[in-house]
């Protein structure tokens, strides 16, 4: 089974090739775009596990954008107790959904 673990948007993640994730917005891409990941910490790749130092040159990984949308609400309510003091915000998160199409040990032809 070939994964790796990757740097994006300040997360880690571990992903498969043909799976779906969610990362922070790339304000860059557009729908039907492609992505590569280059800052690669963990590759598991064939029979092999390497490991960075701090990222494994030479390896990519090659995503599709899907589409961007915004996480559910999260409600900030901040309260002074005895002042009579209340506030309520909210806030939606942008993330861009990406599909894995490969993980590689060459240098991707861009």
């Amino acid at each position: 089974m070939t994964y790796a673990i990757i740097e994006a948007g300040g997360h880690q993640l571990r992903i498969e090739v043909g799976r779906f994730y969610d990362i922070d917005y790339v304000p860059q891409s557009k729908p039907e775009a492609q992505l590569f990941f280059q800052r690669i910490l963990l590759l598991s790749y064939q029979t092999e596990t390497i490991f960075g130092k701090p990222w494994i040159p030479g390896s990519y990984v090659r995503a599709k954008v899907l589409y961007h949308f915004q996480k559910k609400k999260v409600r900030v309510y901040k309260m002074q107790p005895k002042k009579k003091t209340r506030k309520l915000q909210g806030h939606r998160q942008l993330q861009t959904r990406i599909y894995i199409e490969a993980i590689g040990m060459a240098s991707p032809q861009i």
